[in-house]
């Protein structure tokens, strides 16, 4: 059963009603209220407070102020007149429920047609914003066509006025073509014209008699055709010697290697040859970019940053363009190592010794580096023993290395240790 809120005052003027409805220790919201032009309804469970209105009113204008524990209705009368009370007198039980369904039908006819009032403005909104930009798309279609059609008589007036101009150019060239007869023609007569005035009657005269002054400003047949007739003579043949620096090798020569020494360097000559078949789909690349030599020297500035995944994303393009490169495996393990991935780390090491033979001098640090990588990452992964296997390959070739060899000591202890605890 509902608890029925009895205590409110009210007061009149010829246009409005005024309500004061105390609701101390409940919490009221505009939901709890329902109002129509002949009902009013305040529902805040378990409490109900109902007021069958003694006119009508009109519910659209009328407002309820919430707070301070009180609601405050101000309902505006539809006709101006004074009520003798609030709400309906001596109305029997069907009465009032008539006029509360009614109240309540009106609401939901009230909130239809609201809804069906939104929802036709709500479309006219729709239409309304369609047509601006169907508008929109339109002029900028249409600025786009224009700017397409200025394009196009821009480009035509210039193919225009290249034509005239190869035209121009086609007729100036068969001008000078059609000259050039003509002014050989004419030279070929001002030939024949100074040869008949410089032919001399007498046969017998010899030709050192007939060559012409020696002068600043002399000139004649003879003299052109002495100019023709006169080629420099052709040029010696010669051989030129080129010595190259002979190749020094850092091993002693009662301990020689030269031919170890050689078939590394031209491994390493092949290797720098050797091109990846896979290049096709780096075309968009720069050309510095295409060279693993650049590349290597950019993931090495990046892991000198501290930035491990760029230098390892340099060095894998670096070995699709050239695999042969023992050093660009090596780089790439020691960006591994910096992020644990060992098992990467122990393949690339690997890789860089199967290219770092035969086993010369000029290769030993990069082979210590690789002994040394291979058993860092075995031994992260608590394989001690490989891992000692590489530090001890590692001394064998730099036994001077203390680093080194404190490290393989500290690996021994370890196995130690673990043999005893087992």
């Amino acid at each position: 059963m509902p608890l029925w809120l009895r205590d409110h005052s009210w007061r009149q003027s010829d246009s409005a009603v005024y309500l004061s409805l105390p609701v101390r220790g409940l919490r009221v919201t505009p939901a709890n209220i329902f109002c129509t032009d002949r009902y009013l309804k305040v529902s805040i469970p378990p409490f109900l407070f109902e007021a069958f209105l003694y006119a009508p009113i009109d519910d659209t204008n009328s407002t309820a102020k919430i707070g301070n524990g009180i609601i405050f209705f101000t309902l505006y009368k539809k006709e101006v007149a004074m009520w003798d009370s609030l709400t309906v007198a001596n109305a029997n039980k069907e009465e009032l429920q008539y006029l509360r369904q009614k109240a309540v039908l009106n609401a939901h006819e009230k909130a239809k047609v609201e809804t069906e009032a939104k929802k036709v403005t709500k479309q006219q909104h729709i239409k309304y914003a369609l047509e601006a930009t169907m508008k929109l798309e339109e002029a900028e279609r249409k600025r786009i066509e224009d700017l397409k059609e200025k394009e196009l008589q821009k480009v035509t007036k210039e193919l225009e006025l290249w034509k005239k101009q190869q035209r121009d150019a086609e007729e100036q060239k068969r001008v000078q073509k059609e000259g050039e007869p003509r002014q050989e023609a004419e030279q070929l007569e001002k030939k024949k014209e100074k040869m008949s005035t410089t032919r001399i009657p007498n046969k017998g005269i010899s030709k050192t008699r007939l060559q012409p002054p020696k002068g600043r400003d002399s000139s004649s047949m003879f003299s052109e055709d002495l100019k023709e007739e006169q080629l420099p003579a052709p040029r010696s043949a010669a051989t030129i010697k080129i010595n190259f620096t002979s190749r020094v090798f850092p091993t002693p020569l009662r301990e020689s290697r030269v031919a170890e020494e050689e078939e590394w360097l031209r491994k390493q000559a092949e290797a720098r040859r050797t091109a990846s078949a896979d290049v096709f789909d780096l075309e968009d690349l720069k050309e510095e970019e295409k060279n693993p030599d650049w590349l290597k020297d950019k993931g090495n500035k990046l892991f000198a940053t501290g930035n491990y995944l760029g230098a390892v994303a340099a060095y894998n393009l670096a070995l699709r363009l050239n695999n042969q490169l023992p050093l660009l495996y090596l780089n790439r393990a020691a960006c591994h190592l910096q992020l644990r991935n060992f098992h990467k780390a122990i393949e690339d090491s690997s890789k860089a010794l199967e290219l770092l033979v035969p086993a010369v001098a000029a290769n030993e640090n990069a082979r210590v580096k690789a002994h040394v990588r291979r058993g860092t990452a075995f031994c992260q992964l608590e394989l001690y023993t490989e891992g000692l296997q590489d530090y001890e390959a590692a001394l064998r070739i730099d036994g001077k290395n203390k680093t080194i060899e404190e490290d393989a000591e500290k690996i021994r202890r370890l196995i130690q240790g673990t043999m005893q605890d087992s």
